[in-house]
């Protein structure tokens, strides 16, 4: 490609490149619409790039420079010998009173399906789309359409369609977006009964329809305050456990359920409504599968926090591989799930054990795994929290030819 020198008005003064469709904002300077878009949408205070000066975040404020555009485009055809590659006319912007329509068609039965389909797509298409999607209410319609389903106990195909356009829609990296959407679903008790309920569906594409929804309970469960969480009752943690157990469901799916358990684990009675629910097994044959980092990072996350409680513990000891396999992943996956093994560990060693439990300690290699903590290249607390389990059994383990005196006398330097 021959060097060519690109006249600066083409240029955006955010991205550098050629703008593909050009608008100015209320200060006069012109930029290209998706650069000034994510710079509205992400900006903490909302100025000019180049002026400094204060601009509406609402993107309905910029015009289109389409002389320029044009001016762009015939430069780019007369340079096109020279590698330069031609700029296409871009599409008319998505307005709310389009999006309103479709939002009033929902409301129409023989309209409805041609409708969510539209939005489906529009939602799909880019950031711009949904950014004016979400100013026009079509979040508040999906909701609404979820819930009618959920009241009506229809298990139609467009279910999977409105929980994906509500999660394209719910961007929490936006904050106008999220608290939007916290406001709507924070104290909407129907909602949360209605994803409950489409968990449990089984229809030809309840995994499709599950995938969508339980990341969808992830956000609704972090946009709730703690008070009403703190009153979930046991039938919904058995729902979400039900749903650890699928393993057709997306690693998303799977890590979105472990999110809702963590999030509502520490609230009321809840630790000991999880665990009666059964997922402390769960959790073990999760981690026995060899799962990649993330997922196995929160699968001992939450197993600690359940082991802190006697019955949790019970269940885990029960579990032939429990012991095992919380061992086996100490040194091998991260920090965090060091940090958690050794504090489930802690927590066995100085309230559930038995000798039974101490030779089995033994015998799977944990005291082992204990020790090659106290030599391996990691954090001085970890060292510090093995270094306390074998001290707590020494003499049950002192003849083990895995432990040297010096390992539980040495003096940390």
């Amino acid at each position: 490609m021959t060097e060519i020198e690109i006249p600066q008005f083409f240029v955006c003064p955010i991205s550098l490149q050629i703008m593909e469709d050009p608008v100015t904002t209320v200060t006069g300077i012109t930029y290209d619409r998706e650069s000034i878009e994510k710079w509205l949408l992400k900006a903490k205070d909302c100025t000019c790039p180049v002026t400094k000066q204060p601009l509406p975040r609402n993107s309905e404020f910029l015009t289109p420079n389409h002389t320029l555009r044009r001016l762009t485009q015939q430069w780019c055809s007369a340079n096109a010998a020279n590698g330069v590659e031609q700029i296409p006319t871009p599409k008319s912007p998505l307005s709310n009173a389009h999006v309103e329509k479709l939002v009033k068609d929902l409301e129409v039965p023989r309209r409805f399906r041609n409708a969510l389909e539209k939005l489906h797509a529009l939602a799909t298409e880019n950031e711009r789309n949904r950014r004016c999607m979400a100013s026009a209410g079509a979040a508040e319609a999906m909701v609404h359409v979820i819930t009618k389903s959920f009241k009506q106990g229809k298990t139609t195909s467009c279910l999977e369609e409105a929980l994906r356009i509500l999660r394209l829609l719910w961007n929490p990296a936006n904050m106008v977006d999220n608290s939007n959407m916290k406001r709507m679903v924070g104290e909407n008790v129907d909602f949360l009964n209605s994803l409950t309920w489409v968990l449990q569906l089984r229809t030809k594409n309840s995994v499709k329809v599950i995938n969508e929804a339980v990341p969808t309970l992830k956000l609704v469960i972090e946009a709730k305050d703690s008070t009403p969480l703190g009153n979930l009752k046991l039938e919904f943690f058995k729902v979400i456990v039900s749903v650890m157990k699928n393993r057709e469901l997306s690693q998303q799916a799977l890590k979105s359920a472990l999110h809702v358990l963590i999030e509502t684990c520490p609230l009321g009675r809840n630790r000991m409504k999880i665990v009666e629910a059964g997922a402390v097994v769960e959790l073990v044959e999760l981690a026995l599968e060899k799962p990649e980092k993330n997922l196995t990072e929160l699968v001992f996350i939450l197993l600690a926090n359940l082991c802190s409680c006697a019955d949790g513990r019970e269940q885990f000891l029960q579990h032939a591989a429990g012991i095992a396999v919380v061992s086996k992943r100490i040194l091998r996956v991260s920090p965090t799930t060091d940090d958690r093994a050794l504090h489930i560990f802690s927590l066995v060693s100085k309230f559930s054990a038995s000798n039974e439990v101490v030779q089995e300690m033994l015998r799977v290699g944990a005291v082992s795994k204990l020790c090659m903590v106290l030599q391996a290249d990691c954090a001085s607390h970890l060292k510090e929290k093995a270094r306390g389990i074998l001290r707590l059994h020494s003499k049950a383990w002192n003849n083990s030819p895995c432990i040297q005196v010096y390992l539980l006398t040495r003096v940390q330097r």
